[in-house]
């Protein structure tokens, strides 16, 4: 992290050094690092900012469901039904504020034998990625604090559409989480039905895949829960099967 800081800080001074006399070399010198920091910050494989799990070591036919944004009274319970009749294990990324309104469901998908991890306490997606050192470490501590009252300790957190923050490393590591991607998903916004969820979620699948899935009302009404049914189905025809990995299995 201080390493980008320090290269864009340079930059810049280097910047207005060289500006008057070189004013290209300035221009390339002011936004260059800037094109670098946003790459850590956005890039979902960029690594220079936190460490962002993407995959799992296993030498079987096994994959990681994870599923974003609950939990929602209409969509949780019905998953936690299809995942108990494909005998799949899935982890639940869950916004605090909606677990603190429905502890309850975060309670049955610990019951059901599923891992129930940390997606901020308000999934602020537009301001993430700048906000302060403050603010990254309350939207943290409220979730954390909304879990702990349902009676659960997350390790795992995923950032909101896997966004970093130049704060976000040491905030983790003080609260002993660890940051999870993704390496495949399901772009349920995009056009399409569940079927095609299906498809993008499962293309190119191997072993030690990280699959990304949503629940809630930001899914389209004709794909909420649908698409992870044809996910179990396709995974399940494919030979499969669904499982939360150990903390020393995640890979970058």
């Amino acid at each position: 992290m201080w390493f980008l800081i320090i290269v864009n800080l340079a930059g810049k001074m280097a910047a207005i050094l060289v500006g008057w006399t070189a004013p290209v070399t300035a221009l390339a010198l002011w936004f260059g690092p800037d094109a670098l920091l946003a790459y850590h910050l956005f890039a979902l494989q960029a690594q220079g900012l936190v460490r962002m799990h993407r995959r799992f070591t296993t030498a079987r036919q096994e994959v990681w469901l994870t599923i974003d944004d609950g939990p929602d009274p209409e969509d949780t319970p019905r998953i936690l039904e299809l995942l108990a009749a494909h005998g799949a294990r899935a982890t639940f990324f869950v916004i605090g504020e909606n677990a603190a309104i429905h502890p309850g469901l975060i309670q049955a998908i610990a019951a059901a034998g599923h891992e129930v991890a940390h997606h901020t306490q308000t999934h602020p997606l537009g301001t993430f990625w700048c906000a302060s050192p403050t603010r990254v470490g309350r939207e943290l501590d409220a979730g954390l604090e909304a879990l702990r009252l349902a009676g659960v300790k997350p390790a795992r957190f995923r950032p909101p559409a896997g966004i970093k923050n130049l704060w976000l490393a040491p905030a983790l590591r003080t609260r002993g989480l660890t940051c999870v991607g993704w390496s495949a998903r399901g772009l349920e916004r995009r056009r399409g039905d569940a079927e095609a969820v299906a498809a993008r979620a499962t293309r190119g699948l191997a072993p030690g895949a990280i699959l990304l899935l949503h629940e809630g009302p930001r899914v389209p009404a004709t794909i909420r829960v649908a698409a992870i049914r044809r996910v179990l189905e396709r995974l399940q025809e494919l030979g499969y099967q669904c499982v939360v990995p150990g903390p020393d299995q995640l890979v970058g």
